[in-house]
């Protein structure tokens, strides 16, 4: 599978066989899809007056309002005409183990790419999935530091996350691909600030042993956690951050200095019917690219990033994931189910891990 290339603010590679794949939304046949009512889940009604199919997308919990928008949006476009959707939204890896073992799932949006490599192991998602659009990447996020209103405990970036006192949340990263990029952001930072892996790695285990007090399932759940008055700081996305502020939540957020590149990632399933492609494929479109900045995320079309600059800043020291490894090397060394050096911390402290 290819990856992206190293891409920073607006100046991104973007390649899409639109129009082949537009075409076929007008011939899409019935679906069998429904939402998995034990995540957290939105149903929407069908809208359809052509008779069209429902589309059953299952995602990771963070981006549920903007899809909300977007599959509405989406609904009343020529090529999603006859289209409706049922929603279902969770932690990341959870999500993404569910479809493995039987929800049904026209289009999943996860929060990591592994979330979607386990689905093309099992064939349920095509090896090509990263070949629409922006290498299948919808839209970017950063990590940012959640603080309270006026930044009381003045926190700055991330050495201030393992002061003592400071009561820090983040989710829980054997469920949550939000607490991945969490952690990885700090990782990251830390070699951006001359440490080597093995002091970075030292960084984080006094981060999550230390100073986080709570890892919830999900980074939406994390989010209702600080804003319910838990915790000084939040690790979070950047979106989480804008949406919450904009719900009139008293927090503010802070981008640090060296932080990651969130690259989330988009696919149709396998069998699903055309519109699910077509969908997909529309997420990249204007349109959609403007939905996605006017919800709080980075878009990944120069044209509409170049309108949003201003609202989305580029991090002096933005990094990705490729700056870590890749990940197949991240997944392998931090997040594997028996050995994996953030795996071990998680157990020892107590924390409840699941596998991956």
């Amino acid at each position: 599978m290819s990856s992206r290339p190293r891409r920073v603010g607006h100046l991104k590679t973007y390649t899409v066989g639109l129009a082949s794949t537009l075409a076929l939304a007008g011939v899409v046949a019935a679906c069998g899809g429904s939402s998995d009512t034990s995540s957290q889940s939105s149903v929407k009604p069908a809208a359809s007056t052509t008779g069209g199919a429902q589309l059953a997308l299952v995602g990771y919990s963070t981006p549920k309002k903007a899809y909300d928008k977007l599959t509405a949006a989406f609904e009343q476009s020529s090529s999603g005409k006859g289209v409706s959707f049922s929603q279902s939204f969770g932690p990341s890896g959870s999500q993404s183990r569910a479809v493995a073992t039987g929800q049904p799932a026209d289009v999943v949006a996860f929060s990591t790419t592994p979330d979607v490599t386990r689905l093309v192991k099992g064939g349920i998602v095509s090896s090509s999935w990263d070949t629409v659009g922006s290498k299948g990447i919808p839209s970017d996020s950063v990590a940012v530091l959640v603080v309270r209103k006026g930044n009381p405990k003045h926190i700055t970036g991330w050495d201030d996350l393992v002061k003592p006192g400071i009561d820090v949340i983040t989710p829980n990263p054997s469920t949550s691909g939000s607490a991945r990029w969490n952690i990885l952001a700090g990782y990251g930072a830390q070699l951006k600030g001359g440490k080597t892996p093995a002091q970075a790695l030292a960084y984080v285990k006094t981060l999550l042993t230390k100073n986080v007090s709570v890892q919830p399932a999900s980074g939406s759940t994390a989010l209702q956690t600080f804003t319910s008055g838990k915790g000084d700081v939040l690790i979070s996305y950047e979106s989480e951050a804008i949406a919450a502020e904009k719900a009139g939540d008293a927090v503010q957020y802070v981008i640090p200095k060296q932080t990651i590149l969130i690259e989330t990632p988009v696919a149709a399933t396998a069998k699903a019917p055309a519109g699910a492609q077509a969908f997909v494929s529309w997420l990249f479109t204007p349109a959609a690219q403007t939905i996605w900045a006017q919800e709080g995320y980075r878009p990944v079309l120069p044209s509409v990033a170049k309108q949003y600059a201003s609202k989305f800043p580029t991090p002096p020291e933005l990094f990705t994931i490729n700056a870590l490894g890749g990940w197949t090397q991240v997944n392998s060394e931090f997040f594997a189910a028996t050995n994996g050096s953030i795996t071990k911390i998680e157990q020892a402290a107590g924390v409840p891990t699941a596998s991956s």
